[in-house]
């Protein structure tokens, strides 16, 4: 017994003895080392393992004091400037009697849920990344985060969405259109953009697919089914639809473009009519004379025409310029995070995630940079609201409404003098 007691000790000290000499032939037990130092090193190991990655097989993110500061200044900066711009959108409309008509709802609307991604979803992104991936927040707020994410960044998509068909029915239907377009129709269409965001979050909470919500680890439910349903609903069929008006407003554009060609005046006018109609008055010749009045007669008429619809001509250029911007970037932000998103519970599995932790928080962050986008492209193409956005940020917030209904006043009346001209 006494010998059976004094094994496990001698062996420790041969293992000791074993680092610092190597040669195992030298150990009177070699059979008891072998499985000693097997275990330390099997303990190594898996608290190295456990220290780079979450119970799910995650990898975690060790960044250094200087990464950490660089990550958070980038980061704050994103999301402190999505704030104010979607902020400014929302009160600019709210106190310019000329910006509050109905089409403009669902910019607020675009602006309400780009506002809700920075303000309920950023900060937590931003403090889950500085720890490098490993959720700190529990289980219950996971799902709360999940949904509010999901839920705001699906109601910014889906509205632009229906902007775009906003516009390509103003366009295609400028009579027509309009008079339909009022403030409960316009209302009707936010509230079903909400509610069709959220019925993409409520299966994960009601136990159709539940979210991922192992320690240290918050991921959006992987069930094959509800993947392909909430990339679906949330992301593919509302860029078909932009991408199908933005093609369909720019045909309409391209066709008015070729149609009213407002300055260009057919050569046959030089050589027969116009300039040479004092030649043919001089020479008395009654075919020319009436051939003459009668082109004339004829350009004046489409330049009357044109005057006409130029409006609708510059509109439409306008809204195809617009919604192409936007579209493009809408897909250049979304495109990249949706198709990692779909692919991964078919290349993963449903459990957990395989995908590299820093390639998901990037494409991550640029999606939620399309909310920061968005403010941008409405107020470098939107002169009113630009206007009201540079009045603000100087605080000349007094008469607003009377400045822009003066500076509107002065434009039409240079439109004016430059139809006159044409005339």
């Amino acid at each position: 017994m006494a010998l059976h007691a004094e094994l496990p000790q001698r062996s420790l000290d041969n293992a000791q003895s074993l680092r610092r000499w190597p040669e195992l032939h030298l150990s009177p037990f070699p059979s008891l080392l072998y499985p000693i130092l097997e275990q330390e090193e099997a303990a190594q190991r898996l608290s190295a393992n456990l220290s780079n990655s979450t119970d799910c097989g995650e990898e975690i993110l060790l960044y250094g004091d200087v990464e950490k500061v660089i990550i958070g200044i980038v980061l704050s900066i994103i999301t402190l400037w999505t704030i104010a711009g979607n902020s400014l959108v929302i009160i600019s409309i709210c106190i310019v009697k000329k910006l509050r008509q109905p089409s403009n709802y669902l910019v607020v609307s675009l602006a309400a849920a780009d506002l809700s991604v920075a303000l309920a979803v950023m900060p937590f992104v931003i403090i889950t990344d500085l720890v490098g991936g490993e959720w700190l927040f529990g289980k219950v707020f996971c799902n709360v985060f999940i949904a509010m994410d999901v839920m705001c960044c699906t109601a910014s998509i889906m509205t632009l969405c229906v902007i775009s068909v906003d516009r390509y029915l103003g366009i295609t239907r400028p009579l027509t259109y309009p008079v339909r377009q009022n403030g409960r129709s316009m209302a009707k269409m936010v509230i079903t953009v909400w509610l069709l965001s959220a019925s993409i979050t409520l299966p994960p909470l009601f136990g159709w697919a539940k979210n991922v919500t192992v320690d240290r680890m918050c991921l959006i439910s992987q069930d094959f089914g509800y993947t392909v349903y909430s990339t679906g609903v949330a992301f593919y069929i509302p860029m078909t639809v932009m991408l199908i008006m933005y093609h369909r407003i720019y045909k309409a554009a391209k066709i008015s473009a070729e149609k009213h060609k407002f300055l260009s005046i057919p050569r046959q006018y030089e050589q027969d009519g116009v300039y040479n109609m004092e030649e043919d008055i001089r020479a008395h010749h009654a075919t020319k004379r009436s051939k003459a009045a009668e082109e004339c007669a004829t350009l004046s008429k489409l330049l009357k025409h044109d005057r006409k619809n130029i409006s609708i001509f510059k509109r439409e250029q306008k809204a195809a310029r617009t919604l192409g911007i936007i579209v493009g970037a809408f897909t250049f932000c979304w495109l990249p995070f949706f198709l990692l998103s779909a692919a991964r519970p078919f290349i993963c599995g449903i459990e957990c995630s395989c995908m590299p932790l820093r390639l998901e928080r990037t494409l991550l962050w640029l999606g939620y940079t399309n909310s920061l986008i968005n403010p941008l492209i409405y107020a470098f193409f939107n002169r009113d609201l630009r206007t009201t956005f540079w009045n603000l940020l100087r605080c000349k917030y007094r008469n607003i409404n009377r400045r822009l209904s003066a500076a509107s006043m002065h434009e039409a009346l240079k439109a004016t003098e430059r139809h006159d001209c044409i005339l």
